[in-house]
């Protein structure tokens, strides 16, 4: 029989708004932590004015706060300031993404806090970092992209470059933030301590480089954009077919055979400019010539029959619509109900980690602002009374 959560028993004290400090708390509270999310009084994380609306409530928010309780708290008053303090002594994890030197003006810096809460596992999440000559740079996903680097790389050869299509530096910062509140969750094992985290947009764009940065070392030749192909590998992208796109990754010789007899054409196994990786991507335009010619002339449909008879991956271009209705998606639990009073049919993906003994899950649907106010702060000591006075008095 499955056990609770694997966070089963751990508070996290949310003090972030938009995606990367979100989804990090969203992820420990699908392990099963105690998430109590920290809102401005009267406006909330901004993203619950975002764009498009179900039953007007913002899809974006949706998104990023599931299992969580929403505390309505000004933490600029003193009486804010307070209630937070008294929250995070008993709180394991804190996590923040406000600019650096707003908590510490707030007096809940995070050497403040260590003496307030020695086992506090605090983590920044940032732009780019604490320190440095530009620890000062406002940052969000569209900015991270270009100033990183990853837009540079992103789009076709010759045409602007483009965002990528989710916001995938926000939610790096926030996958690097969990793995190092879990590092130090263990490490607090051991020692009784916990420890200072810093996640910054920039820091997980430039690690998630690999081998572009590598290959820049070693060459100095400035990676360009390539489309959806691969600057290491041949052929891989996306070929035209008669009525659509077809995926197509050859990631070695072996897949290179296979291909060529999937496609009926072995005299291209003796083209010397195709029979090693190299050479192929040496010659990639000539070669997707050559393969955008054959491909268009039958359905993506009997090319993927084809190449998966074969062995050889493959996959179309899958919408939305197409991949949250694939049989292996529902089969995975990738996508659950969770109704909220005021959505019914609230749908929302699952849980990506899946754990044996210790399974995640999708418990509760994103609070209401401020639903759990009355109920934290009863629990954290204060009576009827003293919640009644904080909310009229705008701190909650």
């Amino acid at each position: 029989m499955p056990l609770a959560g694997a966070l089963d028993g751990i508070r996290v004290l949310e003090l972030s708004r938009h995606l990367a400090g979100p989804f990090a708390a969203m992820t420990l509270a699908d392990l099963g932590a105690d998430v109590i999310k920290v809102e401005p009084p009267g406006r909330g994380d901004d993203t619950r004015g975002y764009p498009p609306f179900w039953n007007g409530v913002s899809c974006y928010y949706l998104s990023a706060n599931r299992n969580k309780r929403s505390v309505t708290l000004n933490l600029q008053a003193d009486d804010g300031q307070e209630i937070a303090k008294k929250l995070i002594k008993e709180s394991d994890i804190l996590i923040h993404n406000f600019r650096s030197g707003t908590m510490e003006r707030w007096g809940l810096g995070y050497d403040r806090l260590r003496e307030l809460n020695p086992r506090l596992i605090y983590c920044a999440i940032s732009a780019v970092g604490s320190d440095g000559p530009d620890r000062d740079r406002a940052g969000v996903d569209l900015l991270m992209q270009a100033y990183g680097g990853l837009m540079s790389i992103t789009g076709e050869s010759g045409r602007p470059p483009v965002r990528v299509g989710t916001s995938l530096v926000d939610l790096t910062a926030g996958a690097n933030a969990v793995q190092g509140i879990l590092a130090a969750l263990y490490v607090r094992e051991r020692t009784g301590h916990g420890q200072r985290i810093e996640s910054s947009l920039l820091e997980g764009q430039v690690s998630w480089l690999t081998y572009h940065a590598v290959s820049y070392f070693a060459n100095g030749e400035v990676p360009e954009r390539l489309g959806s192909s691969h600057a290491s590998v041949a052929p891989y992208g996306a070929f035209p077919t008669s009525d659509g796109f077809l995926l197509v990754a050859v990631a070695s010789d072996a897949l290179w055979r296979r291909f060529c007899e999937a496609i009926e054409r072995p005299e291209l196994l003796a083209d010397a400019c195709f029979t090693s990786n190299a050479l192929r991507c040496e010659n990639r335009d000539a070669l997707a010539g050559v393969l955008n010619e054959i491909l268009s002339q039958d359905t993506a449909e009997s090319w993927a029959a084809r190449m998966d008879a074969a062995g050889v991956p493959c996959s179309p271009v899958n919408n939305i619509d197409d991949v949250l209705n694939l049989p292996q998606v529902a089969h995975r639990d990738m996508v659950v109900d969770m109704p909220r009073d005021d959505i019914p049919d609230l749908r929302l993906p699952g849980v990506a980690i899946k754990m044996s003994d210790t399974p995640g899950s999708v418990r509760t649907p994103p609070p209401d602002l401020g639903q759990h106010t009355a109920e934290v702060l009863e629990a954290a000591g204060y009576d009827t009374a003293a919640v009644d006075r904080f909310r009229d008095s705008g701190v909650v």
